[in-house]
């Protein structure tokens, strides 16, 4: 069953912070159209107003213009909310190398400060995106939650130290919180713009405008690239999750792999481009391969991702030609 047949009570409200970015704006959306109230709060630091503002004829929708990182914001934001799904963080290994400071401030005391708010206000359920980060150097695939290796970025750090955080506040306060560590996700409105892009939206981009991509590394690399309506299915079902799942993390994957050389080919393909990459060098910080062992997520979660690699990527493709 996909998320649209879920069934909360009829005056729900959610609380979408990070709402203004890519996952949090399809989160918005997908409330919105099943017919439930949604706030979103966004600094718009990397989130954009663009993304939300469809929504703000809806009169279901508020917009909270605000920082996780400012505890009475999250204490305002988080009155009268049922469900929050905490999308707001920095993602990017790179730029977490480069900014530690900054991370351990947005993606650690911001998440600790919406667990706290949302405990103080007496949320039902508390959704967080964690990150397949978490697996750091561990070479086993596929990916399963219990076995996690030394990480390998400061990102990484800030989303495991969460999910420990996570995992206190449901043994300590009784808050039900589920961890999502999303792997690679792709789709509408993913930003490919910037330094920090992520790829597919980034070789999307840059093949329409007639450029040569750059590949870090051989291109062997490989992910398990997620739909974003994957992501929205499993933020919804751990909203109605049961409480003997709180304080966990599972994998939001796919559970398929592909090499980032074949990705590049078939965007080729779809785009019918012709071009060569240019290989850079590898990035620092980054998992060799990542594949998501979806099994603890399907049992506990009712997860069961309806949008397979190919799928997803043909939709993404139609969302940026007439997007860019």
């Amino acid at each position: 069953m996909g998320y649209k047949e879920l069934r909360f009570d009829k005056n729900s409200v959610f609380l979408v912070t990070g709402g203004a970015g890519f996952i949090g704006s399809n989160l918005c959306e997908a409330v919105l159209e099943m017919g439930y109230t949604v706030r979103c709060l966004d600094n718009l630091s990397t989130g954009k107003y663009e993304n939300i503002a469809p929504f703000e004829e809806n009169e279901r929708f508020t917009f909270i213009r605000g920082d996780i990182r400012d505890l009475e914001t999250c204490m305002e934001a988080c009155r009268g909310v049922d469900y929050v799904m905490n999308e707001a963080a920095w993602g990017s290994v790179p730029r977490s190398i480069e900014m530690p400071l900054l991370y351990e401030e947005i993606n650690i005391r911001g998440t600790l400060n919406m667990m706290e708010a949302a405990r103080q206000n007496g949320v039902k359920k508390f959704v967080y995106a964690s990150s397949s980060s978490v697996y750091g150097d561990h070479p086993v695939l596929p990916k399963k939650e219990g076995a996690e290796g030394k990480l390998l970025s400061p990102y990484a750090l800030t989303k495991r130290v969460d999910e420990e955080y996570g995992r206190l506040y449901k043994v300590l306060y009784g808050l039900d919180t589920y961890g999502l560590r999303y792997f690679n996700v792709f789709g509408r409105r993913q930003d490919p713009e910037g330094a920090y892009a992520a790829v597919i939206p980034k070789f999307i981009r840059q093949l329409l405008k007639g450029e040569r991509p750059t590949i870090n590394g051989d291109g062997k690399q490989s992910r398990d690239f997620t739909y974003v309506e994957n992501v929205v299915e499993a933020n919804l079902k751990a909203c109605l999750a049961p409480s003997e799942a709180a304080g966990e993390a599972f994998n939001i994957g796919a559970g398929g792999r592909e090499y980032l050389i074949d990705v590049y080919h078939a965007l080729c393909k779809a785009l019918e481009k012709d071009v060569e990459p240019v290989f850079g060098p590898s990035r620092a910080g980054d998992i060799r391969d990542s594949n998501a062992d979806i099994s603890k997520a399907r049992r506990l979660l009712g997860y069961d991702p309806e949008y397979d690699f190919a799928r997803g990527i043909a939709l993404a493709i139609d969302w940026y030609k007439a997007n860019l």
